[in-house]
């Protein structure tokens, strides 16, 4: 990855120049759009364009740039296709304060999922997903600050629990009057 690069999510169809080490002129145009992708590059003199839909990439990956043995110098969100020579660059910076927002907004423009990429070449995905549904653990609710929110229902909270007398009142051999009319 060469100098910076910064293409607006939301702003597509774009088109913007890639490099390509296979291409003549090691250069490649890509038309980048909501549902598909168009690569145009010559090879050896003869002209050719590969049109791919979204849905064949793998996802949006963050990737570290640099040196296998060197701190990396900086810090790219790559749209991964299962072949490496077809992923696309589509941010890459040196400074890493933007990075988190461009990846995760190119992966909601794209409905792909997102990925992160380790030293080693592989993709993982950072969050638990089911199909496109994403799976965290459950967290509390929150309630007022009390310590007892968590054991008791809301409803209880509002109300105070009521003291039973040590001796109920008992009253045997009583009649029982009722209210007619």
């Amino acid at each position: 990855m060469g100098p910076p690069l910064r293409l607006d999510p939301f702003s597509l169809p774009v088109r913007f120049a890639a490099a390509d080490e296979a291409a003549d002129g090691r250069l490649r145009i890509v038309d980048l759009h909501r549902e598909r992708v168009v690569l145009r590059r010559s090879l050896r003199g003869m002209r050719m364009a590969v049109s791919l839909p979204v849905a064949a990439f793998r996802g949006v990956a963050i990737r570290l740039v640099g040196k296998a043995d060197q701190a990396p110098t900086a810090i790219a969100v790559v749209l991964e296709h299962g072949d490496p020579a077809l992923s696309l660059p589509l941010f890459s910076s040196s400074e890493s304060d933007d990075i988190v927002a461009e990846w995760q907004s190119w992966g909601r423009v794209l409905g792909l999922p997102l990925l992160v990429a380790e030293r080693d070449g592989s993709l993982r995905e950072p969050f638990a997903r089911l199909g496109a549904l994403r799976i965290e653990a459950p967290t509390w609710r929150r309630r007022r600050h009390m310590a007892v929110a968590r054991r008791r229902p809301a409803r209880l909270l509002r109300r105070r629990p009521s003291a039973l007398p040590d001796m109920p009142a008992v009253h045997r051999g009583e009649r029982e009057i009722i209210a007619r009319n």
